[in-house]
C-alpha cells in the first residue's frame, strides 16, 4: 500500500483582508501594471506565506493590486474565489516557516531580486517579442518595453547569426516602411518617407515592427 505523505507545500484560499504584509517590506511596485496583468491573464502567481510570522513574503504588489481592484468594484479575477459574503479569496502557498526575522527578511529580498538579476537571453527574448508583436499587438504593448530597452536588447544579439548580417558591430537596423529589398534604407527610400514612423527589425526573423506603440 502506498503511504500518503503530507505535502510540505500546499495551497489554501485565504481572505484578501487576511493577507498581512511583512513589516517594512522594501520592494516598490508598479500597481497599475500588476492590475493590467491580472485583468489580462488572471491571478497566476501565488503569494508565499511565512507560517512563523503569519505574514506574506512574496506577493505584496499583487495584494495591493487586488485591494485596489476590489475597491474600484472590478469583477473577481480568474483564479480567485468568492466567500459566502462576497469577499475575495486568494490562493496562497503555505507550509514554509522562517527560523528568524533575519531569514524572513533575506527571503523577502531574494524572492524579489534573484529573478531580476538573472537577466535575459537576448536572442530568445527577441524571438518571443517578435512572435507576440506579430500575433497580438495589444499584448506586446502591455509589456511596456521602451524603445531604448528594445534597442539595447537588439544590440546584444550576435549579428553573425542573423540573415543578411553586415558585421558584428552593427547596431539594430531601423528602417522606414518603404525601404528597398536590401532593408537598409538610404537611397532606396521613397520621396515621401520623411517624418514617417521608423520600424525596428527583429533579429530573430527579420520582421519589421514599430516599437513602443
Amino acid at each position: 500500500m502506498t503511504e500518503t505523505v503530507p505535502a510540505p507545500r500546499y495551497t489554501t484560499y485565504v481572505p484578501l483582508t487576511d493577507l498581512t504584509p511583512a513589516p517594512g517590506n522594501p520592494k516598490k511596485h508598479e500597481v497599475e501594471r500588476i492590475i493590467e496583468s491580472i485583468r489580462t491573464h488572471g491571478f497566476v502567481d501565488q503569494p508565499i506565506a511565512d507560517e512563523r510570522t503569519q505574514t506574506i513574503l512574496g506577493g505584496h504588489g499583487r495584494r495591493e493590486a487586488l485591494i485596489e481592484m476590489q475597491t474600484r468594484g472590478e469583477r473577481l479575477p480568474a483564479g480567485l474565489l468568492l466567500d459566502n459574503d462576497g469577499g475575495w479569496l486568494v490562493p496562497v502557498q503555505r507550509g514554509w516557516a522562517s527560523r528568524s526575522d533575519a531569514e524572513a527578511k533575506a527571503l523577502n529580498i531574494k524572492l524579489n531580486k534573484i529573478g531580476a538579476d538573472g537577466g535575459w537571453r537576448p536572442r530568445s527574448l527577441a524571438a518571443y517579442l517578435e512572435d507576440i508583436v506579430t500575433q497580438d499587438a495589444e499584448l506586446y504593448d502591455s509589456l511596456a518595453i521602451s524603445e531604448d530597452e528594445l534597442d539595447k536588447l537588439l544590440r546584444q544579439v550576435d549579428p553573425e547569426t542573423l540573415p543578411g548580417a553586415v558585421n558584428e558591430d552593427q547596431a539594430a537596423l531601423l528602417h522606414l516602411p518603404d525601404d528597398g529589398a536590401d532593408g537598409l534604407g538610404g537611397e532606396n527610400l521613397s520621396a515621401d518617407d520623411e517624418g514617417r514612423t521608423r520600424l525596428t527589425t527583429c533579429p530573430a526573423c527579420g520582421h519589421a515592427f514599430t516599437p513602443g506603440r
